[in-house]
């Protein structure tokens, strides 16, 4: 899976306008951004990439680079 297709990933789980984020983009400046779409996001990575993520770790999520870290 490519970047791009892993970015398409988090816009479906957050539910913003296709192409609307970036590696850069930061959390806090995403509207979509709450505890619906961390809990949505915590169920698509243990889904798709077979990760477990805790709360403390989505809590320290700043940039979706740093979810892009845990699709590795």
């Amino acid at each position: 899976m490519d970047l791009q297709e892993k970015i398409v990933l988090i816009e479906e789980v957050l539910d913003v306008e296709a192409g609307s984020l970036t590696p850069e983009t930061l959390l806090a400046d995403v509207e979509e951004w709450d505890s619906i779409a961390a809990l949505s996001l915590i169920v698509m990575l243990d889904e798709k990439f077979e990760k477990t993520v805790s709360g403390a770790q989505i809590k320290a999520l700043v940039s979706i680079s740093d979810i892009l870290a845990y699709m590795e």
